[in-house]
Formats: C-alpha cells, sequence, structure tokens
C-alpha cells in the first residue's frame, strides 16, 4: 500500500485528488495539510511514502515546504504540483529533492502513474515538460538571467512578483525584513530591473505568473 499525504491549499483540489488516488487500490491517502508549515507537522506525524505537495501555496509555499522536509526527512519522496508547467519552476523544484514534478494540466491518469514512480523509488517528470527542460537545455534558455538567481532569491522574486510585500514574505519564510530587502536588492541587480512592476512583467514574460 502507498501511503499519500496530499498538501494544497484548496479544500476541493485535495477532494479531487484523493478521490482520484483512492481508485487505485494500491493508493492510500493518510493525510491532507493545507500550507507548507502543516505539511513540515504532518509528514514528521505519518511518514507518507509520497507526499503530492503544490508549490504554489500562501504562507510557507511547496518550495520551503519541500526544502524543510527533505532537510529533516532525508528520505522523504515528494512529487511537486504546480498550476503552470514551465521549466523553471520544475528546474527549481527538482533541485531541492523532489522526485517528480507534474503540472495541474496534466492528464488524471499522469498523477497516478507519477505517484506510484515516485513511491517505486522512480522519478517522474512529465513527458511534455521533460521536452522543454531538453529544450531550454539545449538552446540555452535554461541559462536566462533568472537561473542566476539562488533558491531563495529566486522564492522571493517569485512572491514578490505576485505582489507581496517584504514584510509579508518575511513573515511566511520566517526571515527578517532587511534580509528580504538585502535579496531584493540582489534581485534587481541580477536581473537587471529597477522596480516590482518589471519584476511582475518578467515573471509573466517567462511563464512565472498568470498576467
Amino acid at each position: 500500500m502507498i501511503r499519500v499525504l496530499l498538501v494544497d491549499d484548496h479544500a476541493v483540489v485535495r477532494t479531487g485528488f484523493r478521490l482520484l488516488l483512492q481508485s487505485h487500490a494500491q493508493v492510500s491517502v493518510v493525510g491532507e495539510a493545507d500550507s507548507g508549515e502543516t505539511a513540515c507537522q504532518r509528514y514528521a506525524e505519518l511518514t507518507p511514502d509520497v507526499v503530492v505537495m503544490d508549490l504554489a501555496m500562501p504562507g510557507m509555499g511547496g518550495l520551503e515546504a519541500l526544502r524543510r522536509i527533505r532537510a529533516h526527512h532525508p528520505q522523504a519522496r515528494v512529487l511537486a504540483l504546480s498550476a503552470h508547467d514551465d521549466p523553471m519552476h520544475a528546474r527549481r523544484a527538482l533541485r531541492e529533492g523532489a522526485h517528480g514534478f507534474l503540472s495541474k494540466r496534466s492528464a488524471p491518469e499522469a498523477l497516478l502513474a507519477a505517484v506510484t514512480t515516485v513511491a517505486g523509488g522512480g522519478r517522474y517528470i512529465d513527458v511534455g515538460l521533460a521536452q522543454k527542460l531538453a529544450l531550454d537545455d539545449l538552446e540555452g534558455a535554461g541559462k536566462s538571467s533568472i537561473e542566476r538567481l539562488s533558491e531563495r532569491e529566486f522564492e522571493v522574486f517569485v512572491r514578490l512578483a505576485r505582489g507581496a510585500s517584504v514584510q509579508r514574505i518575511a513573515d511566511d519564510l520566517k526571515l527578517s525584513a532587511s534580509t528580504v530587502g538585502t535579496h531584493l536588492y540582489n534581485i534587481k541587480q541580477k536581473l537587471g530591473v529597477s522596480n516590482q512592476s518589471e519584476l511582475t512583467l518578467l515573471a509573466i514574460r517567462h511563464g512565472l505568473i498568470e498576467a
């Protein structure tokens, strides 16, 4: 039996995933979480075989939760989900230790395939996304200015592009406002932008957020 922890801030989405996964005789959803903070607590309590985790959640967020779970539980196997199928989010999640990445736009059967693959010790990336990653690497797109950002800078960048304030980001990521301010300065220098509007435009252009 594959024991799964579902992490998504939308109850309707979790319900849909639960029904889909439990249609497979060998899968059992043993717990749910609606935030990155809760996901870390629930993982320690349940030690599931696979964590199915949305990356774009309020508060700590999926990338930070992935980072913390893997730091405290190196054996954790995480399947990252995103509403976006851009290579950058996938590449970052895989770097942080995710064993799979799946777009929420994928066919329902892909979720079952991904969970069983990750639980079995393998890695899973949607075929279309894997092709994008490969083409990016061949064409050098994976070396854009955004790729120069550290993992923490990238997370701050995406939150800023979505309109979050420095103080809100500091609270969510458990950082001081001055530390986030330093990240913001470095982000602007690396990306060659001067204000939040330009950050947002750059994020939209790369498919990291929707217009």
